[in-house]
C-alpha cells in the first residue's frame, strides 16, 4: 500500500529521516514508535505530503505520490491528530461531514454516513447537534476519528491521537480502534510514544531511532527477540516479561476439559489480565469461559511461564 524508497528529509542542518526504506502493507495496523526526534511523525506526514521529502520516492498504491494531485491524494487518506482540530462553530454532524461535502456527496448519503460512523464510534445520536465545546475530550476525539473516516479513505493516518486523554478514556478508544480496524480492514498508520499503546494496537510495529528503522515486525516477535541493545533498552528490559504477557491470550494457554472453582477468566483476556485475577483471588488455578460464558477449561498460574501456546505443543 505504502512504500518508502531511500527517502531523506532534513530541517536545516538536522536530518529527520535518513535513507528510509519501508513497506507498509495494505490492511495492516502499522505503528511507528521511537524516542523524541526519531523521525516517526515526519515519516507519517510525508505520506500525505504535509511534509515533502528532500529525496527518494514514496509510492501509494503503486504510484509516486508526487505524481498525484495533492488534494486528490489527501482525500484518499483520513488524518487524525492529538489536538483533534474540530471546527468550533460547527456541530458534530457538520464536522464529520467535512470531507463528504468536499466530495459533493448527496445529502442523504452524507447523513447516512454520519449516522453510521457515530454508531460505529459509540457516539449517541443526540450529540449530532452539539458543538465541540459541549463534548468531553473522549467524545471530541471520537468525532475527530469519525471525520477522518467519513470520506471512506483507503488509509487512516493518526499522529499521537490519544496522547491528551486520561488513561481510562485512552484505553477505551484504543479498544475502539482495534474493533474498527477488524470491522473495516482499513490500512492504518499510527504514531505514538506510548509503548503499551503500540503493543496493544499494532499488527506491524516499526521502531525508529535517529531517522532510521531499527527493527520491524510483530509486537510479539520484537519483544521476544529484540534485535539490538537499543531495542532492549527501549522496550524496558525489566518489563519485557509483563509486556509479553499482555500480547498472549488466555484462550491459547487454557487447559481444556478441566473444571475448577473460582471467578472465571474470559478466554479473550490477556495473560497480563489473568495475572491480576490470580492475585485478586489468591488462587493458583482459575476456570476459563468463552464469549458465551460457557466453561471451556482452566488456566494454571504456572501456565503464565510457558513460552508456547497449547497448539504449538500439540503433536
Amino acid at each position: 500500500m505504502i512504500e518508502f524508497m531511500q527517502v531523506n528529509k532534513a530541517f536545516g542542518d538536522h536530518p529527520a529521516v535518513k535513507n528510509l526504506s519501508l513497506r507498509l502493507e495494505e490492511g495492516a495496523f502499522s505503528v511507528l514508535i521511537g524516542t523524541s526526534g526519531s523521525g516517526k511523525s515526519t515519516t507519517l506526514k510525508m505520506i500525505n505530503r504535509l511534509v515533502e521529502p528532500d529525496s527518494g520516492i514514496i509510492h501509494f498504491s503503486g504510484q509516486d505520490i508526487r505524481e498525484l494531485p495533492l488534494l486528490a491524494l489527501r482525500r484518499r487518506m483520513g488524518y487524525a491528530i492529538q489536538s483533534i482540530g474540530l471546527f468550533p462553530h460547527w456541530t458534530v454532524a457538520q464536522n464529520i461531514a467535512t470531507v463528504p461535502q468536499l466530495l459533493k456527496w448527496p445529502k442523504a448519503k452524507t447523513n447516512a454516513r454520519i449516522d453510521e460512523l457515530m454508531a460505529l464510534l459509540g457516539l449517541e445520536p443526540d450529540l449530532r447537534a452539539r458543538y465541540p465545546h459541549q463534548l468531553s475530550g473522549g467524545q471530541q476525539q471520537r468525532v475527530g476519528v469519525a471525520r477522518a473516516l467519513a470520506g471512506d479513505p483507503e488509509v487512516l493516518l493518526m499522529d499521537e491521537p490519544f496522547g491528551a486523554l486520561d488513561p481510562v478514556t485512552r484505553g477505551a478508544l484504543q479498544q475502539e480502534m482495534r474493533r474498527i480496524h477488524q470491522l473495516l480492514g482499513r490500512t492504518i498508520v499510527l504514531v505514538t510514544h506510548d509503548i503499551d499503546e503500540a503493543l496493544r494496537l499494532a499488527d506491524n510495529l516499526i521502531l525508529m531511532d535517529g531517522g532510521e528503522v531499527v527493527q520491524q515486525g510483530t509486537p510479539l516477535s520484537m519483544l521476544s527477540a529484540p534485535g539490538s541493545e537499543f531495542a532492549r533498552r527501549f522496550f524496558g528490559h525489566s518489563e519485557l516479561g509483563v509486556r509479553l504477557l499482555s500480547l498472549r491470550r488466555v484462550a491459547d494457554y487454557a487447559r481444556p476439559d478441566e473444571n475448577v472453582q473460582g471467578e472465571p477468566l474470559a478466554d479473550t483476556l490477556s495473560l497480563r489480565d489473568a495475572l491480576s485475577g490470580f492475585m485478586t483471588q489468591r488462587r493458583t488455578v482459575l476456570p476459563v469461559v468463552d464469549s458465551q460464558g460457557r466453561p471451556c477449561g482452566s488456566l494454571h498460574f504456572s501456565d503464565l511461564l510457558r513460552e508456547e501456546p497449547n497448539d504449538a505443543r500439540a503433536p
